[in-house]
C-alpha cells in the first residue's frame, strides 16, 4: 500500500551571520511536526536550507573583508552544524546558489512570462536593504522599516513587474484557509482588501542572484528566487511531494508567503501549498532577536554546554503562535524542574524498582494514555507543539502522583510497577518527536519500540535494568 505523503519546509535562512536561537526554534517546531507525521506512518519529506543569493550576504562579506563565496560557505556551515547538533531530521538541505535551483527559478519565471503576467517598467520607492524589499510610506513605522527599525533609502530603477493585482480576488478566498493562526491571516487580509499593487520582481546591478530569463542584465528579485526553493529543493521528487503540506515561517515574512508566493504559483499553474504556519518570535527581555542588532543567543554555544534534547525542550516549551521571552536561565530551569525532576526521576525510580522486584501484567491499568494520545494528536494537527508537550507532561505528572500514592518500594507490587512502566512507554512514544535521543534511551531500558503500534499495545513483560541518569542537574 502506498503511504500518504507529507511535505514540510522551514524558511531558508540568510547567511549574513551565524544562526541565532530563533532559527533553532523554527527548526525544532518543524522537526516535531515531521517526526510526528513519520510516527503516523506517512512518507515525509522535510526540507530546510539557506538563502545564499541575498544582497545582504554580499554587504556582510564586504564588511568582513572576505570574498563573498568564502563568506557564504563559512556561514552556511554553521547552519548545517546547527541542524546536525539539534538532531533535525531533514531529508535535504538546500543552498540557493546551486545551479539546479537557478534552473527551476528560471523555468517558473518563464512560465509567468508566457502567461503575460510580467511586464517591463520603471520603479521608484523606499527600499530596505535588510528586507531586500520596497515599502510604501503607509507600511513604515515612524518612517522606519517595521522589521529592521532602519530608515529605507529612496531608489529608482528600470524593472520587471509581476501582475500581483490580477490575483487579488483569488487570494482573498485562499488566505483564510491557507494561513494559520487566524490572527496572521487577518493581518494580511486587511492589506489585500485595501488593494494590491503589481510588484517589482527584478533587480539591476546586483552581484549575485539568478539571471532573469532572456534578460541577463537583470537578476530575479531574491524573494522570488528564495520562495521557489520549496519547489527546487525537491529536485527529481517534485511530482511525488509537491504541493507542500506545511510551510513553517516566522511572522516577519508572512506577507511574502501568504500573498506573493501563492500568486506566483497561480500564475505558473502550480498546485498551491496546503498550510502556512506563522510562528511568533523569541525575544530577549521583550526585544526581538536580530543578527543585525546583535541581540541574539547563539544556539551553537548552547549546544556546546547542554545536550540536544535539553535545548530542544527549552525551545519547544515556548508558545508557537505568540512571542515568547527566552534565556539560558530559562533553559536551565526547565531542564532541572521538568526533565530531571519529573521525567528523569520517574524513569530512574521505576526502572530501579522493576529491576529489583520485576513487573507483572495486570488485567487493566489505572494509567490510561488514550485520552492523552487523542489530545496530543489534536494539538499537533493544529501545530500547537507547546500544548501537545503540556499534555504529555501532565500525564507524566499523573504517573509521578501514582507512584507516590501506591508506594511500590513498600508494597513491592509487580502489577503497580507494570502500570508505571507501561505509562512510561506511552509517554515516551508520544515524546519521541520532541526528545528523540532521550526517547530512544528509555525505549531500550523498558524494551519497546517507538511506534504507534507499541503505544496502543500493552508493554511486553521483560527484565528491566536500572536506568542511568538521563538528565544531570545543572548547577
Amino acid at each position: 500500500m502506498v503511504k500518504e505523503k507529507y511535505y514540510i519546509t522551514t524558511a531558508i535562512d540568510y547567511v549574513n551571520a551565524k544562526p541565532h536561537v530563533g532559527h533553532a526554534f523554527e527548526k525544532v517546531i518543524s522537526d516535531v511536526i515531521a517526526r510526528w507525521n513519520r510516527l503516523q506512518d506517512k512518507d515525509v519529506f522535510f526540507l530546510t536550507g539557506v538563502d545564499e543569493n541575498a544582497q545582504k550576504n554580499v554587504q556582510a562579506a564586504e564588511k568582513a573583508g572576505i570574498p563573498v563565496k568564502e563568506f557564504v560557505d563559512k556561514n552556511t556551515a554553521f547552519f548545517l552544524e546547527l541542524s546536525k547538533k539539534l538532531n533535525i531530521s531533514h531529508n535535504d538541505f538546500i543552498r540557493t546558489s546551486a545551479s539546479e535551483h537557478g534552473k527551476v527559478v528560471q523555468k517558473i519565471i518563464q512560465k509567468i512570462l508566457d502567461k503575460g503576467d510580467i511586464y517591463k517598467g520603471e520603479y521608484s520607492g523606499l527600499y530596505c536593504t535588510g528586507c531586500e524589499s520596497y515599502y510604501t510610506e503607509k507600511e513604515l513605522v515612524d518612517g522606519k522599516c517595521p522589521e529592521h527599525n532602519t530608515v529605507p533609502e529612496q531608489r529608482k530603477e528600470e524593472a520587471y513587474f509581476f501582475k500581483l493585482s490580477k490575483y487579488q480576488d483569488q487570494l482573498l478566498k485562499l488566505i483564510p484557509k491557507y494561513v494559520t493562526p487566524k490572527s496572521k491571516a487577518n493581518e494580511v487580509l486587511v492589506r489585500v482588501k485595501e488593494g494590491l499593487n503589481d510588484i517589482n520582481i527584478s533587480r539591476k546591478d546586483v552581484e549575485i542572484g539568478v539571471p532573469f530569463p532572456s534578460h541577463e542584465d537583470f537578476k530575479v528579485w531574491v524573494w522570488i528566487d528564495a520562495l521557489i526553493n520549496y519547489v527546487s529543493g525537491l529536485k527529481s521528487k517534485e511530482k511525488k511531494y509537491w504541493p507542500a503540506d506545511t510551510h513553517v515561517i516566522g511572522k516577519g515574512i508572512n506577507w511574502f508567503h501568504s500573498v506573493i508566493w501563492p500568486a506566483i504559483l497561480l500564475s505558473a499553474d502550480y498546485p498551491l501549498p496546503k498550510k502556512l504556519l506563522v510562528h511568533g518570535y523569541l525575544n530577549i527581555s521583550g526585544k526581538k532577536m536580530s543578527k543585525s542588532t546583535g541581540n541574539t543567543i547563539d544556539p551553537l554555544d548552547l549546544l556546546e554546554k547542554y545536550n540536544a534534547d535539553t535545548v530542544r525542550y527549552s525551545l519547544l516549551r515556548n508558545t508557537v503562535f505568540e512571542d515568547s521571552d527566552y534565556s539560558e536561565s530559562l533553559l536551565q530551569q526547565r531542564h532541572n524542574d521538568e526533565l530531571a525532576n519529573k521525567l528523569g526521576n520517574l524513569v530512574s525510580r521505576v526502572s530501579a524498582l522493576a529491576e529489583k522486584y520485576g513487573i507483572e501484567k495486570p488485567v487493566s491499568s489505572k494509567l490510561n494514555s488514550s485520552p492523552v494520545l487523542k489530545s496530543v494528536t489534536k494539538h499537533l494537527e493544529n501545530y500547537e507543539t507547546d500544548r501537545a508537550l503540556n499534555e504529555i507532561f501532565a500525564f507524566i505528572d499523573k504517573t509521578n502522583e501514582y507512584i507516590q500514592k501506591k508506594k511500590p518500594w513498600e508494597t513491592k507490587s509487580q502489577t503497580v510497577l507494570y502500570e508505571l512502566a507501561n505509562a512510561i512507554k506511552d509517554a515516551t512514544i508520544l515524546l519521541s518527536p520532541f526528545l528523540p535521543e532521550t526517547s530512544e534511551k528509555i525505549a531500550k531500558i523498558f524494551n519497546f519500540s517507538l511506534t504507534l503500534k507499541d503505544l496502543k499495545a500493552p508493554l511486553k513483560v521483560s527484565k528491566i535494568k536500572k536506568s542511568p541518569i538521563l538528565f544531570e542537574k545543572i548547577k
